[in-house]
Formats: C-alpha cells, sequence, structure tokens
C-alpha cells in the first residue's frame, strides 16, 4: 500500500494521498502553492515587490518561476499604478511573450510607477486554449482530466460612449458569449470579479444592472456566484473590467455549491446577486471561493464605521467563520487580496493578524475604493484543500 507524502506548507506539515500532492513554498517576495493533481499541476502565485524591484524585475522573477516549473499562465491579476502599466506590459511581452489576458487594477496612485503585487494562476501538463476577441487574448481554458476550467479577463466594453448601466451590461453579454464559444454557459461560472471606475457614483446602478442580467437569463435561481465589486482604475477610460471563473465536468454533474455566510445575510436582502462563498469541489482539490468581504452585519448594514480596526476585526471572524464552515482554515489560503481605502492602514491588517497568532499567508494589499464610502476595508480570498473523499 502506498504510504502518505508529508509535504512542508506554510502552516505546518500535512498527510496527503500518494496520488495528489499539495506543496506550499515561499520565499521573499513570493508565494507558490503547487497542487499536484490527477492529470496536471497548478500553480497559484503571489508576488510581493522586493524592496526598490522595478515593475519589469519582478516580471523577470515571474519569468523565471514560470519557466522553472514549464508552466502556462490562465490568470493574471496586477495591482498598482496606471503609469506602471506600459512598462510592465512591455516587460510581460519581452520576458515571457505573454499571450493571456492580464487584469490590471489601476491603485489610484498615478503617480508613482510601482506595483502591489501579482496573482498568477498557471498550469502544466495540460493543453491551454486561448480565446481572443477581435485579436487580443481574453480567456484561457484548460482541462484538468475531469474538469473544464475557464477564465475571463479584462473583459472591457466597446462602446465608451455608452452609459456606465449600459458598459456594464455589454460585459455580461460578452462574457455570455465567450462561454458559449467554449461549449460552457453562464450557469457554470462560480466567480467573477468587476472593477468599477469612480465606483461611488454608480455601485447601485452596476447591482440593478447585474440583477437584471440574471433575471433575463433565469439565473437568480440557481447557483449565483462568489463575486468582488470594487473600485478600480483602468487606463482604457471604461465604467467597468470584468472576469470570470468558469468550471464545467465532463457528466454535467454538481461540484459547485453555494456557502452561506454565518454571520451575514443574503446579499439579495440588500440588492446584489452573489453568493458569499462557493465551494468547488473537484477531483484535484476542495476549493473556497470566499467573495469580497466587509464589515456589514446581519441586517445588511455597515458596522464600526470610522473604525478601521474594528472593520478588520468583522471582516476577518466573518472570513474566518465561512473558512471552518466548510473544513478550512487560514493555512489553507493560496490567495488574497486586502483592499483599503488608504493603503497607509496596510500595517492594521498585519497587527490584526499577529494579534489573532495567525502565520502570514499570499496578500497583496492595494488601495481601493470600496463599494460604501463609510468602508475602510474589504478582502477576497481562496482556500485550497485536498478531497475529502
Amino acid at each position: 500500500m502506498n504510504q502518505p507524502k508529508k509535504t512542508e506548507t506554510f502552516g505546518g506539515t500535512i498527510s496527503i494521498p500518494s496520488r495528489l500532492a499539495l506543496k506550499k513554498e515561499k520565499c521573499p517576495g513570493l508565494w507558490v502553492t503547487a497542487v499536484e493533481g490527477l492529470v496536471h499541476k497548478e500553480f497559484h502565485l503571489t508576488l510581493q515587490p522586493l524592496s526598490g524591484e522595478k515593475p519589469a524585475e519582478m516580471v523577470r522573477r515571474l519569468a523565471a518561476v514560470l519557466q522553472e516549473r514549464n508552466a502556462i499562465v490562465v490568470r493574471h491579476e496586477i495591482f498598482g499604478s496606471n503609469a506602471a502599466h506600459k512598462e510592465t506590459m512591455r516587460a510581460l511581452r519581452q520576458e515571457i511573450s505573454n499571450d493571456w489576458p492580464v487584469m490590471w487594477i489601476g491603485d489610484g496612485k498615478d503617480t508613482d510607477n510601482a506595483i502591489s503585487g501579482m496573482h498568477v494562476f498557471a498550469v502544466a501538463g495540460t493543453h491551454v486554449d486561448t480565446i481572443r476577441h477581435e485579436g487580443e487574448p481574453i480567456g484561457r481554458v484548460f482541462s484538468d482530466g475531469y474538469e473544464r476550467h475557464c477564465f475571463l479577463g479584462n473583459v472591457m466594453p466597446s462602446n465608451l460612449t455608452a452609459s456606465k448601466s449600459a458598459q456594464c451590461h455589454e460585459i455580461f453579454e460578452k462574457m455570455e458569449r465567450l462561454l458559449l464559444e467554449t461549449g460552457m454557459e453562464m450557469t457554470n461560472v462560480v466567480r467573477t470579479w468587476f472593477f468599477l471606475d469612480d465606483i461611488l457614483s454608480w455601485y447601485g446602478e452596476f447591482n440593478n444592472a447585474r440583477i437584471e442580467f440574471f433575471k433575463e437569463r433565469k439565473l437568480l435561481n440557481g447557483l449565483l456566484p462568489a463575486s468582488t465589486g470594487i473600485g478600480g482604475r483602468n487606463s482604457q477610460g471604461v465604467a467597468i473590467v470584468g472576469g470570470a471563473w468558469a468550471v464545467q465536468t465532463k457528466e454535467g454533474s454538481t461540484i459547485a455549491h453555494e456557502v452561506p455566510s454565518p454571520l451575514q445575510c443574503s446579499s439579495i436582502d440588500y440588492g446584489s446577486a452573489f453568493s458569499r462563498a462557493v465551494l468547488v469541489d473537484t477531483s484535484s482539490c476542495r476549493r473556497l471561493l470566499i467573495s469580497g468581504t466587509a464589515s456589514i452585519g446581519p441586517d445588511g448594514h455597515s458596522l464600526h464605521t470610522g473604525d478601521l480596526d474594528g472593520q478588520i476585526g468583522l471582516s476577518m471572524k466573518v472570513v474566518r467563520e465561512i473558512l471552518a464552515s466548510r473544513g478550512f482554515n487560514f493555512s489553507d489560503v493560496t490567495r488574497a487580496t486586502a483592499y483599503f481605502k488608504n493603503l497607509q492602514d496596510a500595517p492594521a491588517f498585519d497587527f490584526w493578524r499577529e494579534k489573532q497568532g495567525l502565520k502570514p499567508f499570499p496578500l497583496i494589499a492595494t488601495q481601493s475604493t470600496i463599494c460604501r464610502g463609510e468602508l475602510l476595508f474589504e478582502i477576497e480570498l481562496d482556500a485550497i484543500a485536498l478531497p475529502s473523499r
């Protein structure tokens, strides 16, 4: 009988079945979670800037990591100043010849040529197809041997003169068309991201447009994706930039399930439409995708107004309870983004973590406008564990 392997992780040593492996590594400015599936490998990377590091130098670090693992990128987020966009994209073309969509989320500091960090999802040992729109890469599709995964990124409206609500509706229609090209549907979507320029002026319109689209497609009674809707500037002058993750099984079986928040009401109760979290239970691993989470109470109202520490504490208590409800904890986190209204407040999160006795986990702290003016902090995260069966 094969003996379980033992792998060092951020939080200690775990025993795992011999056919699957989960390994976590950390070095300065880099976190790597490697999942060895039944027929493929996947890598969840978080790159944080080293002291004095320029964007092109960070790209070279990423290129080395991908080359060492013979990995292909399927999803890529970059958080940073729009002033750094041109240099970073040029470096990506030169160092990696990238042919995947890059979600660039501007942090509002356009005078600072710097990057807050990168999240990258890459795979090896499986074929990857690229989805194109008007000649540009806008998505990637791969199979883990049992499920097909489609990532859409940097999805933008084409009519910049249209109302913000109309641009939002176009985003959803474009996602739907792109998924249909791959043989998938909106019902396969388990996670979405929306970065809204000037979010406070039209977040209500965004929610109304999303609900209207979901009603038109009769999606409200099915699984609503986990989601993040956050302020994010872009260099294209559009009102909204979107991304999505869809998962399709060969047999059409259900592997994605809504995970409610034990401490919060449904988003539907206050006019939004997303799941607090979604559990995706695949053959390779169990994935818990937690939506953007802020200091919102059981009745849907914001709590701890003006109190940063209180908002961080409540947000993280909510996240902890969601994790625990499905057998996860913070040592299982593979990717996290903390959004601060003021980035200088970021040390308060480290203080909270240290006070809780938690070890660091892969996290990018960035400056963003949150969907309510009184909110100072929001966090989203992914966690991965081996199959329970």
